[in-house]
């Protein structure tokens, strides 16, 4: 069995309920572990309510989960106290239940009414659908059509549910109402469209003639005919259980104790037991005595509609009083539901249900309620602060459309000052200003200063840092930058503090380089046990060009928030470490790119995602890929140029990715035309920090294509820019673009110098500096000398992966007359990025439900791909993965327990 993710879509009552019910009842016929919910329109509030109810059966089973996996999932049903748990721990602990409990038999998830489940089940749901594949699990699912409930998600495969022919709905009234006339058998059959649920209902609310349906009157949409004909059902009830049923309507709990006793306070009077009766003899409700449900979800939704608003409201303030005791938080909900004025002792008690419900994971639900509070402030800076709660909320789940509607709704508030500054660091948040305006970052810089003037310093250097984010991806100029550093410089930070030197590099990388380097240097890796500081210190490491640092840095944060299960972060880390390797030529640990992507993708961070893009394609240019790559930079440039302002950042790296893919191919002057864009200022691919970076490779394609004195051009200009204390990328850069583009007196002493200086320890710089002097020695009749540099920069290459390059060199020993090299088999080349990821970390000894932990996947899912990658390895015991890996793999010998 292979696992899929199915989702029936269709109208309500067109017969998707009964087709799941159906499959359920195969499912557990052939021995299937089945695991139900059936969403409430009542209780899309309350967090983690769907999940539970999927649980139930084998939540038992959590006492074997990892620690924190399962002290988050029982947070996340209010049975354990721990704070703020991560909602990816959370549906990786809901994976691992369903996972395991499939090894005994295999599992259905049934998700009924998902249109109507609380959000933060639902984004598990969709975490699980994306990791089901090849494990013994199928998840079914129906929505309503028009629903957007994981509707875009491309691992569900979407079913139209339609309804039945027409000789089947002629049988079907027949046989459940052989009573009606001619004319309302028609007309019934005419206003079903082949609904099943529709042709059972309509006959008995138009035969009983409470409805007053004809053949001449109006069509109704299908939902609203069918809730009208539930309605007609309940009003020859007696009036208290109309009551009680408009009390269970409104109810987001099942318990009937808890029904009878708010249907009493609305009353006035004691409500027992019987009062349901006529209710239960309808068909309306169903009820063990214990608890209580609507036979079908439009009954519930038809008695809610169909309510006058006041009694609605008594009917909440009765739940709100029933519940104050035992679920203080329900009970918020209800009592603001139960207003419709401003009252803000009650929004207050929501705003702390909000930060309970932060507290447990259900960010969802906080940005609910927090909005709800805030419709209920009487004081409109209240009403502001509490929306943009909502909003940071909003910005940390990555949900862009609600993170704008909220600030269209701040928008011409009078806002406290703290706030107006919160509202101005959100603009542009999620691209990190990416396409800010000079003028938008001038304001973020004089926000900071009427912070700085009410002593609230931290808010000042946050929105400073905003500042920087965003001359990063789209240079507004020298003046605005600098006045961003100004502006930090007033703050009165240590000058190591990792708050300014994060600024200084991001705004000023050349004019502030050796002040960041240098305090960047008694700095321990992890920031001594400070992961945000280290987060922070890594930024600055990159953007000054000390990639050795960079990655040094940023190990610690993405260690520690790979294991908070902090993923939004966790994607950005990634992908810029990823980019530092890169530049190092650290190409195993550059990798880490598809993970950053695939992260950034499930995160919604459409700028990091890009960014990791263009990384994965840089890596493949270097291993010689070719043009398969071209797909992710076009992704990549749609998101550059999505706003009015494009991200330079991004078009720099796209041609850097394309320069790349050319020169690999030994197409010069293609490679030439791509990265002479990063050096023009007036292209959008401009970018004054990554043309340095570039800078190398542009000498390359300069020298095969005629363009030396342009190349010499560009190298005195990027000297000026770097000065006389160039941080080590741009040391490496120079010293190798100032030996290719060398007139021939000078040529050799600069090669010397560029084996001998900032890339003698890096392998893949090295190794370029190499090819580049032993090419050199040849074209000069210096054929015995080429052979020892050209030899030494293919092992090199060949040792890295990067086959086209080692190619290039072999192609020159061979013009020297040295021939019979054969490349050797590199084994990451057999493995998808995520294989190599998970082949690594299981040669470093980590369990499979450890590499699970880290990379968000089930255990059995990582032996799955381990069943997979050793027979591409040529090997069938765990411990020969690290031989193999390193190109050492030995005879195969059968092993045991190899992959577990």
């Amino acid at each position: 069995m292979r696992g899929r993710a199915i989702g029936l879509v269709g109208e309500a009552g067109v017969g998707k309920s009964a087709l799941q019910a159906a499959v359920v009842g195969e499912a557990r016929a052939r021995g299937f572990t089945v695991l139900t919910a059936r969403g409430s329109e009542s209780e899309t509030h309350l967090p983690f309510a769907s999940l539970h109810q999927v649980l139930r059966p084998i939540l038992s089973r959590s006492v074997h989960l990892p620690a924190r996996q399962k002290d988050a999932l029982l947070s996340g049903f209010g049975m354990s106290d721990v704070a703020a748990p991560d909602p990816f721990l959370i549906a990786l602990a809901v994976l691992e239940l369903v996972v395991d409990t499939a090894r005994q038999a295999p599992v259905l998830l049934s998700l009924d009414d998902l249109q109507w489940m609380d959000e933060p089940s639902v984004d598990v749901a969709a975490f699980v659908a994306r990791r089901i594949e090849g494990e013994r699990v199928m998840l079914l699912a129906s929505v309503r059509a028009g629903s957007k409930m994981i509707r875009d998600d491309p691992s569900m495969e979407w079913v139209p549910v339609t309804g039945i022919d027409e000789p089947s709905a002629s049988v079907l009234v027949d046989e459940s109402a052989p009573e009606l006339t001619p004319v309302l058998r028609e007309r019934v059959l005419r206003e079903a469209g082949g609904n099943p649920l529709a042709l059972l209902e309509f006959p008995v609310a138009m035969g009983s003639g409470r409805f007053g349906w004809t053949e001449l009157s109006e069509d109704l949409p299908m939902t609203t005919r069918l809730e009208r004909a539930f309605v007609s059902r309940a009003e020859h009830l007696p009036a208290v259980t109309r009551m009680l049923l408009m009390v269970a309507a409104l109810d987001d709990g099942a318990d009937l104790a808890e029904m009878l006793a708010a249907a009493s306070i609305v009353a006035g009077a004691e409500v027992g037991l019987e009062a349901g009766q006529p209710a239960l003899d309808e068909g309306l409700l169903i009820s063990d005595g214990v608890s209580a449900h609507f036979r079908h979800p439009l009954v519930r939704s038809a008695l809610r509609q169909a309510a006058p608003l006041a009694l609605r409201q008594s009917g909440h303030a009765a739940l709100a009083q029933v519940l104050a005791g035992p679920h203080p938080d329900r009970a918020a909900w209800h009592r603001a539901s139960s207003i419709t004025t401003a009252d803000e002792q009650v929004a207050a008690d929501l705003e702390r249900a909000a930060r309970n419900a932060v507290r447990r994971g259900a960010l969802v639900s906080a940005v609910a309620w927090l909005r709800r509070a805030a419709a209920l402030s009487p004081d409109s800076s209240m009403r502001g602060a509490r929306l943009l709660s909502a909003a940071e909320i909003a910005f940390e789940l990555g949900r862009l459309s609600q993170v704008e509607q909220i600030k269209g709704q701040v928008a011409g508030m009078v806002l406290r000052p703290r706030d107006q500054s919160r509202l101005a660091w959100l603009e542009g948040v999620f691209d990190d200003g990416s396409s800010s305006e000079p003028a938008e970052v001038r304001r973020l810089i004089s926000l900071a200063g009427q912070a700085l003037h009410t002593d609230d310093s931290d808010l000042a250097v946050q929105l400073l840092v905003g500042a920087a984010r965003r001359v990063w991806w789209s240079d507004p100029g020298a003046d605005v930058r600098h006045e961003i550093v100004l502006a930090a410089q007033q703050a009165s930070l240590p000058d190591d503090d990792p708050r300014l030197l994060a600024i200084c590099a991001l705004a000023e990388s050349h004019e502030r380089g050796p002040f960041v380097i240098g305090h960047l240097a008694p700095w321990p890796a992890d920031a001594d046990g400070r992961p945000q500081a280290a987060g922070l210190l890594g930024i600055a490491a990159f953007c000054t060009g000390d990639f050795a640092r960079a990655v040094g840095f940023l190990s610690t944060p993405v260690e520690t928030l790979r294991s908070q299960g902090r993923l939004s972060l966790l994607a950005e880390a990634l992908a810029i470490r990823a980019w530092a390797a890169f530049y190092l030529g650290a190409f195993d640990l550059a990798r880490s790119a598809d993970e950053a992507m695939r992260l950034a993708d499930e995160t919604g961070q459409t700028l990091w995602a890009a960014t990791a893009r263009i990384a994965i394609a840089a890596l493949g240019a270097v291993h010689g890929s070719r043009d398969s790559d071209a797909a992710l930079l076009a992704d990549a440039e749609r998101v550059a140029f999505r706003t009015p302002v494009a991200t330079s950042s991004l078009l720099a790296g796209v041609q850097l990715a394309r320069g790349l893919t050319e020169l690999s191919a030994a197409r010069y002057e293609q490679a030439y035309e791509h990265l002479r864009r990063v050096f023009d200022p007036g292209d959008p691919a401009f970018q004054r920090v990554q043309q340095v970076w570039a800078l190398g490779y542009l000498a390359d394609a300069a020298v095969h294509t005629g363009r030396q004195d342009d190349g010499r051009a560009l190298l005195a200009t990027i000297e000026r820019i770097t000065g006389d204390d160039p941080s080590p990328a741009a040391r490496i850069a120079l010293e190798y673009s100032r030996a290719v583009l060398a007139d021939d007196t000078a040529a050799e002493a600069l090669f010397r110098s560029a084996l001998d200086g900032g890339g003698r320890r890096l392998p893949w710089h090295r190794a370029r500096a190499e090819l580049a002097y032993g090419s050199w020695l040849r074209r000069h009749r210096r054929v015995v000398e080429s052979r020892v540099p050209l030899r030494a920069a293919r092992a090199t290459f060949d040792a890295l992966g990067a086959r086209a390059w080692a190619e290039q060199a072999d192609q020159e020993l061979r013009a020297t007359g040295e021939g019979g090299w054969q490349p050797t088999a590199d084994p990451s080349e057999l493995l998808s990025p995520q294989e190599a990821q998970i082949a690594q970390l299981a040669a470093q000894g980590l369990s499979n439900r450890e590499i699970a932990q880290r990379l968000y996947l089930s255990h059995r899912t990582i032996s799955s791909h381990l069943y997979r990658i050793f027979p591409k390895l040529g090997i069938t015991s765990r411990a020969q993965l690290g031989a193999a890996l390193n190109g050492r793999a030995g005879p195969r010998t059968p092993g045991s327990d190899s992959v577990m």
